[in-house]
């Protein structure tokens, strides 16, 4: 597997910090009651829908880091039940994301990842568990997206991966998160 593989992993990261980083902001301009107002959807309000991203990152990315947390990190189903709190512990959990993908190695994504599923333990490849992980944060990001178009607050442009020619219109975003261009993809 030739090292450049790393990168995609390494940009969507990236990017899933960024998604959720502007979607998070875009909360913020709502009331705590609009937060937590009951919406259509899986988890039905942006609040538990938010707080289910959060509550699977630290389920998946326990395991990935060799953790054996298991089902206990769904025990609490709202654990920041306002926006205040969960933008921080979210992005403390970007940063473990992210932490654990810059350090891969071509022969790392192949390691086999061990899940507590508590009945049983799940066997994993580390990039596969990782697809797994961005495509639960797009799905649940995609549905809080919609639950936001159905307030007065207008919801952020998420569809986006990094183009190369809007880079000038995320600095302000990426100055916010402490990053550069060259922060997402060195070594491309």
């Amino acid at each position: 597997m030739p090292a450049d593989l790393i990168q995609p992993f390494r940009a969507l990261a990236y990017n899933n910090a960024w998604a959720n980083h502007r979607l998070l902001t875009a909360c913020e301009q709502l009331t705590e009651g609009e937060f937590a107002a009951a919406r259509t959807g899986f988890f039905p309000s942006l609040q538990r829908t938010l707080n289910h991203i959060y509550v699977i990152d630290l389920f998946y990315i326990d395991a990935l880091e060799g953790g054996w947390l298991g089902p206990r990190a769904w025990e609490n189903e709202l654990p920041f039940p306002s926006l205040a709190q969960l933008k921080p512990a979210q992005a403390a959990m970007h940063r473990r994301l992210i932490a654990f993908c810059e350090a891969q190695t071509p022969a790392s994504l192949t390691d086999i990842i061990r899940i507590n599923r508590d009945t049983r333990v799940q066997n994993e490849r580390c990039d596969r568990l990782l697809m797994h992980l961005f495509q639960h944060q797009i799905h649940h990001r995609g549905q809080a997206h919609a639950m936001l178009s159905g307030t007065s607050v207008a919801p952020p442009q998420l569809d986006e991966f990094f183009a190369a020619d809007e880079a000038p219109l995320r600095a302000n975003e990426f100055a916010e998160l402490s990053w550069t261009e060259e922060t997402v993809w060195r070594g491309s």
